[in-house]
């Protein structure tokens, strides 16, 4: 069986995302890695929005678990992956890592849920985005 396909977003750290001693800030690797999970739907053509509006379904975090190994700084360049790792039926497992110059500062397994709009209950995930998914599994 082959890996499944790592999706790479390209980021640029700011001031903005940086503390006081300079190095971004914890909480915002959680920023870019969810921004690159949003590219990741994007590129398989589905828009959040979209989504919620024609499946009323949205895509929450049920859980995170980071690892921290060296900071980024400001006006780095970062490249960001998303590589799935198990999909259920209302649900999606993610490995992902922030890299700079191939070295990896940060990674985390990320666990989504996929809730209906209106009551908040999980709900499965609609079928072309799951046959696209498990494509890139296969």
């Amino acid at each position: 069986m082959t890996e499944p396909a790592e999706f790479l977003w390209p980021a640029r750290v700011y001031y903005e995302d940086t503390d006081a001693a300079g190095v971004v800030y914890h909480a915002n690797y959680l920023n870019f890695m969810e921004r690159a999970r949003t590219e990741w739907l994007r590129a398989l053509g589905f828009e959040q929005d979209r989504l919620r509006r024609e499946e009323q379904c949205l895509f929450v975090v049920r859980s995170v678990l980071v690892r921290f190994l060296s900071p980024a700084r400001f006006n780095d360049a970062l490249l960001i992956t998303a590589r799935v790792v198990r999909l259920g039926g209302a649900s999606i497992d993610f490995l992902q890592e922030v890299r700079r110059d191939g070295e990896t500062l940060c990674s985390a397994e990320i666990k989504l849920a996929l809730l209906d709009a209106d009551s908040l209950r999980p709900k499965p995930i609609p079928r072309p985005l799951k046959a696209l998914i498990g494509a890139q599994l296969s």
